[in-house]
């Protein structure tokens, strides 16, 4: 884990600040709406005090949240999805793994080999190691890259079969929508960052969806939150 969170200089607690960092990436919220859910509880705040405190503070919850262990029996769903920012059109390249939990995103500015290299590159390097499998969709980048970088790792190309990564992009979708786009390719990657961070943490693995386990996991989730945040009791 690593160093602690400081809220030095800040006037509301740190609970009220952790409370409004997750709100605003747990949920498909503006940033005017979670100033009025803090408003119901008597809490004064303005959105653009809690889009500071999303910027400073998300990434340091996030970075303090433990990612999933690596498995060499992983699966790698791979797939890129258009982010249009000031009319120019950017890609938002992402990994998930069998369990739908996001692996890596990076954003970039193309959509060819180059691009689908760099992206593997990373989650070879974030994970340690290869996965079993690698499912992509049809686009021939993916397979030129894995030619390249991976070559002995089995590649499924099939548009039927990676709709998991397609599903992935579900959530960020609804929040794009409630953010109204994003102002720049360095700000949608700080984004994703926290908020690819936060829903690993409270979904559910797919292997764990009854009532009861999914219950228990969001509590454990909310407490690990408040760790990361530094907030718990």
């Amino acid at each position: 884990m690593r160093k602690s969170v400081s809220y030095k200089r800040h006037r509301f607690p740190p609970q009220i600040i952790a409370h409004a960092v997750w709100l605003y990436f747990r949920f498909p919220l503006s940033l005017r709406l979670v100033e009025e859910m803090l408003l119901e509880r008597g809490i004064v705040v303005s959105y653009e005090t809690v889009r500071r405190w999303a910027l400073k503070f998300g990434p340091a919850y996030a970075r303090r949240l433990r990612r999933k262990r690596p498995n060499h029996r992983d699966i790698w769903h791979l797939d890129e999805v258009v982010v249009t920012i000031s009319g120019q059109k950017h890609w938002l390249w992402r990994a998930v793994d069998q369990d739908g939990y996001v692996l890596d995103e990076v954003v970039q500015s193309r959509r060819d080999t180059k691009a689908a290299k760099r992206l593997l590159k990373r989650l070879l390097r974030k994970q340690g190691g290869p996965p079993r499998r690698m499912i992509t969709d049809k686009l021939g980048s993916f397979a030129a890259a894995h030619r390249q970088i991976m070559p002995d790792v089995e590649h499924r190309s099939h548009k039927g079969l990676n709709n998991r990564a397609e599903n992935s992009h579900l959530p960020f979708r609804r929040r794009e929508q409630a953010r109204q786009g994003f102002r720049s390719a360095g700000g949608l990657q700080r984004f994703v960052n926290v908020f690819s961070a936060v829903r690993n943490l409270f979904v559910p693995p797919r292997s764990r969806r009854s009532a009861r386990a999914t219950h228990l996991h969001r509590l454990n989730a909310m407490a690990e939150w408040k760790v990361a945040a530094n907030v718990a009791a």
